[in-house]
């Protein structure tokens, strides 16, 4: 990025991102010492970083409002590709006409006994237990004290964001019908081992990875986002590689490894990184590259199948999509809805890029492991590697950078505003990380993380609303955050 917004530092200043970290800060869009920003009063210093101010961060009735208020853009303002694309926004949204890219998530979220809030071993049990109607499919997971919750396709933010509301209500009444709780946690935070699903294909797991299958207890956070072919699909997973990091640090929620404090933001992202495939793709230039290196990967002998290609981005097997599979779930469910929609105007930012004959940066992969490890390790609280510049910079200027490279589509699907206002409170109050160490540190009790984490993460729903799961989900989160 050049300098024709005054630079990145004044770029940030503009967007409302802040940068206070590291004894260095942004200030009327010049650096300064971090003190001259940081000594204002919360609410002083929020306002003067265009964020709204409230206890855990963002508060959820500006969110609301926000999303009441929200306004699409003007009609017949079309993304310049093949309309077999996209899908035609009905109703009204995005404009009545705007053609964007469909985009659904898939959330592993953790089961906890509804007494104690340490793990219980019933996946299956909630599995079954979960209604059969609606547009939500809940499956297991290679851990019993674990479920997966598949959402529907979605084609406005507003939309996801209740979409996800439902998934998890959906996921956590289930639970509660055999002694338990559905919770957004990334990793355990109690002491303990997890208990395998009793599954033939998780049985050939075990017997492979040995201690790895063992251990393994995370919840990641999956964004599908529609692509025109599967060329297209690899041109665009060239181009978003070096951002994934910056996604990693926004949605970081996985501090504590079986009640240790790591000293990581999310160490889900290193537990998970012990396994074959997972990490950062070189740049494949082709299908036939990128099939090239899964079918030699195949032949190794590494991972079992492909559904084991667990790169932190991918061709889905199943869906004509592009699957991102680098964020932890997400405490917050507004944060997990806002980082689906980046990941959406990433993947068409990517896709225009290419129909443009723009080339991807040249990073290489042993780079892209150390910014990822840096985002793993940090999250939003410290430095993370600018992909503009390749040297690591305060984190806030890093998202802004990222925010300026996607506000064209986010504006063209009215969504900039809001996504803007959420990140800027991520950086400034920060992910699920924060919050978890924050709430451990008032009792060092465990079970002090879980009740923070269900109370912003699975909020309770009027009945009337829960009982429309499937209808109007815009409607239904206006009506749920009246209520």
């Amino acid at each position: 990025m050049g300098n024709a917004d005054g630079g990145p530092p004044r770029l940030a200043a503009s967007l409302g991102v802040p940068v206070v970290f590291f004894g260095a800060g942004l200030v009327d869009g010049d650096w300064r010492d971090s003190d001259e920003c940081a000594g204002r009063p919360a609410d002083r210093r929020c306002r003067h970083l265009g964020i709204p101010h409230g206890r855990a961060g963002l508060r959820r009735d500006a969110v609301a409002a926000d999303l009441r208020i929200w306004r699409a853009p003007k009609r017949g303002r079309e993304c310049r590709r093949p309309a077999s694309a996209v899908l035609r926004a009905k109703d009204g949204a995005n404009g009545g006409g705007v053609a964007v890219r469909t985009f659904g998530v898939e959330e592993e979220l953790l089961v906890v006994d509804a007494d104690t809030w340490r793990p219980l071993a019933s996946g299956e049990g909630v599995v079954e237990q979960a209604a059969s109607t609606g547009p939500h499919r809940l499956t297991v997971e290679m851990q019993q004290e674990q479920v997966e919750v598949i959402g529907p396709p979605c084609a406005t933010l507003p939309e996801q964001l209740a979409t996800i509301h439902q998934g998890r209500l959906l996921a956590d009444e289930a639970a509660r019908a055999v002694g338990g709780r559905a919770v957004a946690l990334a990793t355990p935070v109690w002491p303990g081992s997890p208990s395998l699903v009793p599954d033939e294909r998780y049985r050939r797991i075990r017997q492979h990875v040995g201690l790895l299958a063992d251990e393994q207890l995370t919840c990641g956070f999956h964004v599908h986002v529609q692509i025109e072919d599967r060329e297209e699909g690899v041109a665009v997973l060239d181009r978003i590689r070096v951002w994934l990091p910056v996604l990693l640090a926004l949605s970081a929620n996985s501090p504590s490894w079986y009640g240790v404090d790591s000293g990581f933001a999310s160490y889900r992202y290193q537990a998970w990184s012990r396994w074959p495939t997972v990490g950062p793709c070189e740049i494949f230039g082709s299908l036939q590259a990128y099939e090239q290196q899964s079918n030699a990967l195949l032949r190794s002998g590494a991972p079992l199948d492909d559904a084991m290609l667990y790169f932190d981005a991918r061709l889905s097997a199943t869906f004509p999509t592009v699957e991102v599979r680098v964020a932890d779930v997400c405490m917050d469910p507004v944060h997990a809805a806002v980082l689906a929609a980046l990941v959406r105007a990433l993947v068409e930012t990517a896709a225009r890029q290419w129909g443009e004959g723009k080339p991807p940066r040249p990073v290489s992969v042993a780079e892209l492991r150390a910014w990822t490890w840096q985002a793993s390790r940090f999250g939003v609280d410290g430095l993370l590697v600018s992909p503009t510049r390749g040297n690591p910079v305060p984190s806030g200027l890093v998202v802004a950078e990222l925010l300026h490279l996607l506000q064209p589509v986010l504006d063209e699907y009215g969504e900039f505003d809001l996504v803007r206002t959420v990140t800027a409170a991520i950086v400034e109050h920060g992910s699920g990380a924060r919050h978890q160490r924050q709430a451990y540190a008032r009792s060092e009790d465990p079970a002090d993380v879980v009740d923070i984490a269900l109370s912003i993460g699975t909020p309770r729903l009027p009945q009337e609303v829960r009982a429309r799961t499937g209808t109007d989900p815009a409607g239904a989160h206006e009506q749920a955050q009246a209520g």
